[in-house]
């Protein structure tokens, strides 16, 4: 990949998670999704200065899933590839995050919704050891029942996982240096990106990408200032769930490896947020943040959410 910098202000990367965009319990008509996505619109509106260059990821989580279960239940129709299906929900929540940003932000240049694909590489173990977690929630009961593999998530429910390899490259990196150098916001990364493999060309794999792993490595070869992952909680906790949880505020990068190298944050959900955050500090990011949408300003501001800093 060339190096993807652009010589205007540094952007913002800001990822927003799948559940963030829905909620964690569904089924959701188009009206509810739409609803979420024009305030999550509302409070990037309100957190960021109208003049500040802002690329937007997200996750497909649950929108995925869904697609997987409605396929399933319908098989006299084509059954499409994992793949395929992070390109149609690149396109879905993108369409609706343009839409709503469109309407908010007061700037002359454009939304622009980009699909987008990631190389993994072909022999990434991630493919024989699934982890991570799409689709709707489970009971126990349900998920023994289902003809894929589950695991409990972390308030007790189950969902389905797949394989989540590691990105190596977001093949359109230059077109989004370029697009944002022109001062347009760019939704992209999608789902993490499509995952594709270099065989003699790109050629598209099953899997869904952690979209915060995708995230950090984009934010990085753009040369943002800040990486901002919002999720349904305000902090990366230690002893998550127990009596004794703590939230990290201010961190040092070094102080949170030694917590990720103790098995502090759960591999389907925090733990890819706190790599990420980690990878970006270290690459040279200014800082990085995770929080909820509703916290962004505040964490913006140094006064919420988790802040990794070098």
């Amino acid at each position: 990949m060339d190096d993807a910098r652009s010589d205007g202000a540094d952007p913002i990367v800001v990822a927003l998670g799948g559940n963030t965009l829905l909620g964690q319990h569904g089924p959701w008509t188009v009206e509810e999704q739409r609803d979420v996505v024009e305030r999550t619109a509302r409070r990037l509106t309100d957190a960021l200065d109208a003049e500040t260059d802002l690329v937007l990821t997200h996750g497909n989580g649950p929108q995925v899933g869904n697609l997987l279960v409605q396929q399933e239940a319908a098989p006299e129709t084509p059954q499409l590839p994992l793949d395929v299906l992070v390109a149609e929900t690149q396109a879905q929540i993108g369409y609706m995050l343009q839409q709503a940003l469109d309407n908010e932000r007061s700037r002359a240049a454009e939304v622009m919704t980009l699909v987008t694909q990631v190389v993994v590489d072909a022999d990434d173990p991630a493919f024989d050891r699934p982890t991570k977690p799409v689709g709707p929630f489970y009971t126990e009961t349900e998920a023994a029942e289902k003809p894929f593999e589950t695991r409990a998530v972390s308030d007790g429910t189950y969902r389905r996982i797949v394989p989540s390899p590691d990105p190596v490259e977001v093949v359109e990196a230059d077109e989004i240096a370029d697009l944002v150098a022109r001062g347009n916001t760019v939704v992209c990364a999608g789902g993490g990106g499509v995952p594709v493999v270099r065989e003699e060309g790109l050629r598209g794999v099953e899997a869904v990408v952690d979209k915060d792993r995708t995230s950090q490595l984009l934010a990085t070869a753009l040369g943002a200032e800040r990486l901002v992952v919002l999720t349904d909680v305000e902090h990366a906790y230690v002893n998550f769930g127990e009596a004794e949880q703590r939230p990290l505020e201010r961190i040092a990068a070094a102080d949170l490896r030694d917590h990720l190298d103790a098995g502090e944050f759960d591999e389907g959900s925090m733990q890819p947020k706190v790599e990420a955050c980690l990878r970006f500090v270290e690459a040279g990011g200014e800082c990085a943040i995770i929080t909820t949408p509703d916290r962004l300003a505040a964490a913006l501001d140094g006064e919420a959410g988790t802040r990794v800093v070098a």
